[in-house]
């Protein structure tokens, strides 16, 4: 495949934007386990009035376009090259989230959404132009993917293309570490997911006997108590899960606080696919602090197995579909789990992980993943790539 002509432009009609969202399809054509995103929801995540994350990040989206040259086709000397019919062939988002930037004290950038063809010089061209962007704004560095942050999708996946991602988790073609790596960048961090196979047979004895044993001593101690979220109260629980949130996560790698108008919105998305036995909050029992939350479990069945089939469309027909598939799905994905720092080693996250797996094979649920740990060995592994310093 030769490309002619190639030039990365801004997307910023809508016509580009939808050319942006759809060139996906393009990629992973023909690929069993990629699973297309609803056209409606990207549309959302770049719209300001839709994503509050927008309020404190700039975003840039990028297309790359070229004529293909290929074997049959036949170009003469005289031919204009403004004459040639481009066509796109990559994407990526230049983004300055200024609330990581404070947080972290750095001033870098990140890019996200990158897709392109096989082709080292699209994906130079393309991670150029985002690196050139955020520099032209003052960063020093640029790091990624993410989709915008590590709130959403992130990482380069590695390891792990025999199966398909579960909900917010990340995929993309096994050649694209190889191109963001020819293009100068290295390795940020490694990101982790663990996955468990209960089987047929749902069996709770498959859980590491050392989690069963912490689980039972921290419910028999009696300090703690667990309950699955009220969705009675569901604005009260989304703010004491905003509570545990920022003091649990605080310390991550790459964390970033979330405003009250991002959690509110999460909290919107989720409430839809969300299945309350699934969701377990760890309160104090006893003495002074009685009724404090001080961990969380946020678990949803694996909806990406409903959104396989519906090829980003919402209609009569992919409606029907999500319908049927929706009885299929036989997996959950674990999205957060924490527990503040002063209860940290005293079991509370083993009782959270013991009675999320017990209420999953209630309901039928008989694998489970969790995304993401930075740094220990894993099922499948993603990776955060970072750019050349200084970012010029």
């Amino acid at each position: 495949m030769e490309l002619i002509n190639l030039r990365v432009s801004a997307a910023t009609t809508d016509s580009e934007k939808m050319q942006f969202i759809r060139f996906p399809w393009r990629v992973y054509k023909g690929d069993p386990y990629w699973v297309p995103p609803l056209i409606g929801d990207r549309k959302a995540m770049f719209d300001p009035k839709k994503n509050p994350s927008l309020e404190h990040m700039e975003v840039a989206l990028f297309l790359a376009s070229a004529f293909i040259k290929r074997a049959d086709t036949t170009l003469t000397p005289d031919m204009p090259l403004a004459s040639l019919q481009s066509e796109v062939v990559g994407t990526i988002a230049a983004i300055i989230n200024h609330r990581h930037n404070e947080f972290h004290n750095e001033q870098v950038g990140f890019f996200g959404f990158f897709e392109c063809l096989n082709d080292p010089q699209v994906a130079t061209a393309l991670l150029d132009t985002a690196c050139e962007w955020v520099a032209g704004r003052g960063m020093t560095a640029i790091r990624g993917p993410m989709n915008l942050s590590t709130n959403d999708e992130c990482g380069l996946l590695v390891d792990g293309f025999d199966s398909s991602p579960m909900v917010m988790m990340t995929y993309n073609p096994p050649f694209y570490p190889v191109l963001v790596e020819q293009a100068g960048f290295h390795k940020a961090m490694d990101l982790f997911a663990y996955f468990m196979d209960f089987g047929e047979a749902r069996d709770l004895g498959q859980l590491p006997t050392k989690l069963t044993r912490v689980a039972e001593k921290v419910r028999k101690r009696g300090e703690i108590r667990l309950r699955p979220i009220d969705m009675k109260d569901f604005d009260r629980e989304v703010g004491r899960f905003k509570e545990v949130y920022n003091q649990a996560w605080e310390k991550n790698w790459g964390f970033v606080p979330m405003t009250e108008a991002e959690m509110d919105h999460l909290a919107q998305q989720l409430k839809q696919a969300i299945d309350p036995v699934l969701i377990w909050i760890a309160e104090v029992a006893q003495g002074p602090e009685a009724g404090r939350v001080i961990g969380v479990g946020l678990t949803v069945p694996d909806a990406n197995v409903v959104l396989k089939h519906m090829n980003g469309r919402v209609n009569p027909l992919t409606i029907l579909k999500a319908l049927y598939y929706q009885r299929r799905i036989k997996a959950a994905r674990v999205i957060a789990l924490g527990v503040v720092e002063e209860w940290r080693g005293r079991g509370v996250d083993a009782l959270l992980y013991y009675e999320t797996a017990r209420a999953a094979l209630v309901q039928g649920l008989s694998a489970w993943r969790r995304l993401l740990d930075f740094g220990e060995q894993c099922h499948d592994e993603s990776r955060l790539a970072d750019a050349r310093w200084p970012c010029v």
